[in-house]
């Protein structure tokens, strides 16, 4: 409750900021118009006391004038920026309230073919991805993807652990952070086009002569434009000068032209990009990840902050060739494009290497900032032992992450070794496959680095693999039996390698008929024991927690159940230790009209 009362409070703040910032707006456009009245006005007054009063006058509310075109500008910018708080602010109140389907889910990262994506709705509608994600870069979006998929190696998992307890500490900072890059997300394709750029040999400075000839020429013609003025020389040559530098610019807008294509309209990005490494430039940090990365943008006294600004400048000056009307006088007299385009050169020449540095700490901070705001709106969840050793997990009040507070009911967790196999039994809808995807869920984040839901959790470092919701394929011609005996023989083959697998599986073997279920289950809970497979297994199929003697030791047997009064069912979806006795499937075909 508290942290909606946060996020209730800072909206109503920011949204009188942005009442009084539209207020000010309006002023400066009034100030504007002002403005330029004067201009008119004194001009006229001050004419008849003298020219030159009438001139200081006019510069006076030139210079005015365009002051407050800059002032209007920021305060734009800054209501913009304002816009974006708010919108984040009124997102997090809805995620806290369990709406958070309009966010991106993600989708495109899905594989079908993972070990455990699918089963564990890691993407798509109503996803962890979806709920998780607070990245507004592609590259972020794309790492926290391969995070979920594919956890984070196990020696970063408490340094990650430690910079997103840090960050969580200033969600203010965070969600600046997080509106500056949704102002003009940075793009794959963006960073794509940028690093084959950066990969081309130059075209203009390895002509050396331009060095001095970038200087020399604009005099040149500068004089010529001068003289003409003055009638030190006559119009032959004024006529010829600007006829040879017309041509000179227009040889070089040839070259300049497929130069500036690459980098066209990513100025917008440039200048995110640039905001965002200066906050973080700015900012002292104590988590060593967090030291590291910020480190990489300012190493050896050289501010990437500082030289995307320069980039950015050089960008937007490049634009100006566009502008048909600036573009033919600048190009002729300060040969505009050739200066832009040696300065681009200059500028990849001194940082080809850094600024990929500068990308991947930046995409580092989204991912960790999205962990940081889970973090932040979570703060009885706890942070995970993550074990070295094969096998152990175990774990008190452990709940799925995307069912809401007041609807989840949590469960615990404890297999202390590889010598024992988990069974989960229990009637029809009774939180077998909830309890199966709330412990694969939580490792997916306690492996990303993230805080679990749950009041304490531990877990070894392991492949997770699953078979829980098996579907068919028409385009491939694929049963559902077949689906699973597809994703069980991967899981299969993963075990007879001696790889540190965690299995989850649900209801095994369902697509054929039930004694070949019950035989093929038996044989493959004896394969995994034999083969110290560590796994949960939920079944109906009681036998398989009773019929072998000599693998009875290796078994824990856990059961969900249901209570029946008056026909009618109730479900408590707590786990309890041993087999379940009582089932539900006859009540409720019951209930639909089967004649029982």
């Amino acid at each position: 409750m508290a942290i909606i009362e946060f996020y209730n409070q800072r909206l109503e703040g920011l949204k009188k900021e942005k009442v009084q910032l539209s207020k000010k707006k309006s002023a400066l456009a009034w100030l504007r118009l002002g403005a330029i009245f004067g201009i008119f006005v004194f001009f006229y007054l001050l004419w008849n006391v003298g020219v030159i009063y009438a001139i200081i006058g006019l510069i006076i509310f030139l210079i005015l004038f365009v002051r407050l075109v800059f002032i209007d500008l920021n305060t734009q910018h800054a209501i913009a920026h304002l816009n974006q708080l708010i919108a984040i602010n009124e997102e997090e109140i809805q995620n806290l309230a369990g709406d958070f389907y309009s966010r991106p889910d993600g989708a495109s990262h899905a594989s079908k073919d993972h070990p455990y994506i699918n089963d564990l709705d890691i993407f798509g509608r109503a996803s962890l991805f979806q709920y998780v994600n607070r990245t507004t870069s592609e590259p972020a979006e794309l790492l926290l993807a391969n995070h979920l998929m594919d956890g984070v190696p196990f020696e970063k998992i408490v340094e990650r652990q430690q910079a997103v307890i840090e960050l969580s500490g200033d969600i203010i900072w965070l969600q600046d952070l997080q509106a500056n890059g949704r102002k003009g997300p940075i793009q794959i394709k963006t960073i794509a086009r940028l690093e084959k750029w950066l990969q081309q040999p130059p075209t203009f400075s390895k002509f050396k002569p331009w060095s001095w000839l970038r200087y020399l020429l604009p005099a040149i013609i500068l004089a010529i434009v001068a003289g003409y003025i003055f009638n030190f020389i006559g119009s032959t040559i004024f006529y010829s000068g600007l006829l040879v530098f017309a041509i000179i610019a227009y040889q070089i807008n040839k070259y300049v032209a497929p130069l500036h294509e690459q980098l066209s309209n990513v100025t917008g990005e440039f200048q995110v990009f640039e905001k965002n490494i200066i906050k973080i430039e700015q900012r002292n940090f104590k988590s060593e990840l967090l030291q590291t990365l910020a480190n990489s943008v300012r190493k050896d006294s050289e501010r990437a902050g500082k030289n995307l600004n320069l980039l950015k400048k050089i960008l937007s000056r490049l634009d100006l060739r566009y502008n048909m009307v600036l573009s033919a006088p600048l190009n002729l007299l300060l040969l505009w494009n050739l200066q832009q385009a040696l300065d681009l050169e200059k500028w990849k020449e001194e940082n080809k290497v850094r600024v990929k540095i500068w990308l991947e700490a930046l995409k580092h901070f989204e991912v960790l900032g999205s962990l940081a705001v889970l973090h932040f709106n979570h703060p009885d969840w706890a942070f995970p032992n993550v074990l070295d050793n094969y096998f152990s997990i175990s774990g008190n009040e452990i709940g799925h992450p995307l069912i809401p507070p007041g609807k989840r009911v949590n469960n615990d967790i404890s297999i202390p070794d590889d010598e024992h196999l988990m069974l989960v039994t229990g009637s029809n809808m009774a939180g077998k496959s909830t309890y199966l995807r709330s412990i694969g869920v939580n490792i997916v984040l306690a492996f990303a680095g993230a805080p679990v839901c749950a009041k304490n959790f531990s877990v070894s470092y392991v492949k997770l693999m699953s078979s829980m919701r098996i579907t068919d394929n028409l385009e491939e011609s694929t049963s559902t039996f077949y689906a699973e005996l597809k994703k069980l023989k991967s899981i299969i083959e993963s075990v007879n390698a001696g790889e540190k697998v965690f299995i989850l599986l649900d209801e095994i073997l369902r697509g054929t008929n039930s004694l070949d279920r019950h035989t093929g289950s038996r044989a493959l809970i004896h394969q995994l024991i034999d083969k110290k497979a560590a796994a949960i297994i939920a079944t109906h199929d009681l036998e398989l927690a009773t019929d072998s003697e000599a693998y009875s030791t290796h078994l824990l047997n856990y059961h969900f159940d249901v209570q029946v009064s008056d026909d009618q069912l109730f479900f408590d979806y707590k786990l309890k230790p041993g087999i379940c006795n009582s089932l539900n499937a006859s009540l409720l075909m019951k209930q639909i009209g089967i004649q029982m």
